[in-house]
């Protein structure tokens, strides 16, 4: 099985594959961390800040882990941004059968009223050097930019609106999105 994890930038995708790595003993990968490795080891000349041309560059490597994965009977948690709208034109039947996926975005409200509560727990798995750029603005605009295209593409979106806890607990004892 695999559990691919995407959402907008500081929704907790990364406090949730650990979660899910303690409780199912599944090993996950980071897709920044695949991200980083390649860009500081010079494979590519892309920026951190090169999120589009990221997602292009970085998703073939982790569809063909994912299928890998598969192919091996391996369990996988696969996190990260880097995740196209329309990454289930990329697999055949049998693949997304072993694919669950979630996808994690807050809400205006959410972000308005726990805007120094998420920036309060941004470092809680991996540290963030630099948070500078992050802004309530700039957070909703990814979130609801996530959103749209997520569901646009048909997929669901576990919308955070008032509890994170309670959304990330819902994840870990169901099989789908919701509202919290």
């Amino acid at each position: 099985m695999i559990i691919l994890i995407t959402g907008a930038s500081h929704t907790g995708k990364t406090v949730l594959a650990q979660k899910l790595l303690e409780q199912m003993k599944i090993p996950y990968l980071s897709i920044d961390h695949l991200k980083m490795g390649l860009i500081r080891s010079g494979q590519t000349d892309l920026t951190p800040e090169d999120d589009e041309k990221l997602t292009a560059y970085l998703w073939p490597i982790v569809r063909e882990i994912i299928r890998t994965a598969i192919e091996n009977r391996q369990n996988l948690i696969v996190e990260g941004c880097y995740v196209p709208f329309d990454w289930r034109l990329d697999f055949d039947e049998p693949y997304l059968q072993e694919i669950r996926f979630f996808c994690l975005a807050m809400t205006d409200a959410y972000i308005d009223a726990h805007f120094d509560a998420v920036l309060s727990h941004a470092s809680d798995v991996e540290a963030r050097l630099d948070d500078s750029d992050c802004t309530p603005d700039r957070l909703k605009a990814d979130n609801r930019a996530v959103t749209e295209g997520f569901l646009k593409a048909g997929e669901p979106v576990t919308r955070i609106e008032t509890d994170w806890g309670k959304a990330v607990e819902a994840l870990l004892l169901s099989d789908g999105p919701g509202i919290w």
